[in-house]
């Protein structure tokens, strides 16, 4: 009898640290990610200034050990500025006009207007003045009363031959990939005025285990 009550009380000490465990991963898992994507991309960005100058003047400005040695922050300044003069260039016209130019050109090169043309529509998709993922719906294509979280991308499909379709983008859960769905008007529903994209993108991607906010006063 005595010790069935210790392994009794063993084995619910034992749950009771189990459940402490994983309420710590859940806490510490998150934002030990965060931590380890902000900080593995800011050593990257910061490396490849040093990394560049090293490779390109392997010599002419060493300093230690041959090398031109890092200095903490300055790369990833130096590659934010850089991207903020080449924004602020690009908006001036005789830029925009030469940028034009190459674009058209990296549009008309095979093999090359593949890769260009999908990252450029998809960065512009999301930031740019194209930006696509803002209409988020709820799209049936699956079977009667189920629904997706998907985008409208285009408004029509005349171009393909489908009258009164629409071209919505379904992401997938915990991936950053999707399927792309041409479906009749009459399978689209609305969102609520007060679910953001933003919000609707992450209930999708966190496989609805986030909450989606549907009170435009908030």
């Amino acid at each position: 009898m005595q010790s069935f009550l210790e392994k009794f009380k063993n084995k619910k000490i034992l749950s009771v640290l189990a459940q402490f465990f994983f309420q710590g991963v859940v806490l510490l898992a998150p934002i030990g990610v965060t931590i380890w994507v902000i900080v593995s991309l800011f050593n990257w960005v910061d490396n490849f200034l040093p990394n560049l100058l090293n490779t390109l003047f392997p010599v002419k400005f060493a300093i230690v050990d041959g090398k031109i040695p890092k200095v903490t922050g300055l790369g990833f300044v130096v590659a934010i500025g850089l991207v903020l003069v080449i924004g602020w260039l690009s908006s001036l016209f005789f830029v925009e006009r030469l940028v034009s130019i190459f674009d058209k050109i990296l549009d008309k090169t095979p093999g090359i207007k593949i890769i260009y043309s999908s990252v450029k529509d998809f960065l512009e998709a999301f930031a740019g003045n194209k930006k696509k993922f803002d209409q988020p719906v709820l799209v049936n294509v699956d079977a009667v009363d189920v629904w997706r979280v998907g985008f409208i991308t285009q408004e029509s499909t005349d171009h393909l031959g489908l009258n009164d379709h629409v071209t919505v983008y379904v992401p997938h859960s915990y991936a950053i990939s999707g399927i792309t769905y041409m479906v009749p008007l009459s399978r689209i529903k609305r969102l609520p005025p007060g679910v953001s994209a933003s919000e609707a993108m992450k209930y999708t991607v966190s496989g609805g285990v986030t909450d989606v906010d549907d009170d435009p006063e908030t």
